[in-house]
């Protein structure tokens, strides 16, 4: 009845005279002893699209949680951050919890995931997790994407009303501020982080946005610095690297976000290839949503090298 006529288990009931409960027990029965096996076939155009190979190869290589590869190619337009926003919003929704605190950084994909976001998941918190205000005009989508997580999520919104980058002495100001540093806090020990790596380059939107220059750009590239989170910049080996930015810095520490149990990171492309190798080395992420040939090019690199 269940399985071929698709009643529901309230109208087995009533046809057998039972309770719904115990219509549900016999249901879940069958399946336990055996009398039910479930089969599932993806038709050939879908089966193509799908990729759980390389996704258990990621996963193994890099000891990820999870990894999801998206069939469409994350090449930074708007189609391809929307690809990928979709994906990230379908880990987000099963993997978070209602008790949880989200921390997120702002960036196109982050905004993506926030854009895919339906109401079927909850949570106690989103939490920003680095400034955002800079000298120029420029729209970095945080906003947009507190608000959307938040009323998604059913969830109170934190803003981080902060720079990215301030003097040093200006930054520990902001740290002991009674305000700003609760919003630090609840982002230092969010339990679930959604996150996108910036590659070192004048298209990075760290560059774009005037939040770094050309002097600092040429600082980097002379550490072998290849990516950041949160404005935070690491090497090709995701340890931090050294530069006068660290203690400029208003955002999640590296650590922080390494200490997370579930931080979900979402990039892929050709243009962030480097960023996202170095991210994984550093351990900063448990969850990996990327596209095909970024998965397979991150496997070849990390077994070329060992």
């Amino acid at each position: 009845m269940y399985h071929l006529e698709g009643l529901t288990q309230a109208e087995i009931a009533t046809r057998l005279g039972v309770s719904r409960p115990t219509a549900g027990r016999l249901v879940a029965r069958a399946r336990a002893q055996g009398l039910v096996q479930v089969t599932v076939s993806a038709p050939g155009h879908l089966s193509a699209s799908i990729h759980t190979d390389v996704e258990r190869c990621v996963e193994e290589t890099f000891g990820l949680d999870e990894a999801l590869v998206i069939d469409e190619i994350a090449d930074g337009t708007a189609s391809g951050n929307a690809a990928l926003g979709r994906a990230g919003a379908s880990v987000l929704a099963r993997r978070i919890q209602a008790t949880d605190v989200l921390g997120f950084t702002w960036g196109p994909e982050q905004v993506a995931v926030a854009d895919a976001m339906t109401a079927n998941s909850s949570c106690r918190q989103v939490v920003q997790m680095d400034g955002s205000m800079t000298s120029v005009e420029y729209h970095t989508g945080v906003d947009h994407a507190l608000s959307r997580l938040s009323d998604r999520l059913h969830a109170q919104p934190m803003r981080l009303v902060a720079p990215l980058y301030a003097d040093p002495d200006t930054v520990t100001a902001l740290e002991r501020d009674s305000i700003l540093s609760q919003s630090l806090s609840a982002a230092r020990s969010a339990n679930v982080m959604l996150f996108g790596v910036g590659s070192v380059s004048t298209s990075t939107t760290l560059f774009e946005g005037a939040f770094i220059d050309a002097i600092v750009l040429d600082e980097l590239d002379e550490l072998a610095a290849v990516g950041e989170i949160g404005g935070r910049f690491y090497d090709a080996h995701g340890v931090a690297v050294a530069s006068t930015l660290v203690d400029r810095t208003v955002s999640v520490p590296l650590d922080s976000v390494r200490a997370c149990p579930t931080s979900i990171l979402v990039s892929g492309g050709e243009h962030r290839r480097d960023s996202i190798l170095g991210a994984l080395r550093g351990g900063y992420a448990t969850i990996l949503v990327t596209d095909l040939p970024t998965a397979e090019w991150l496997v070849a690199q990390q077994k070329g090298d060992h």
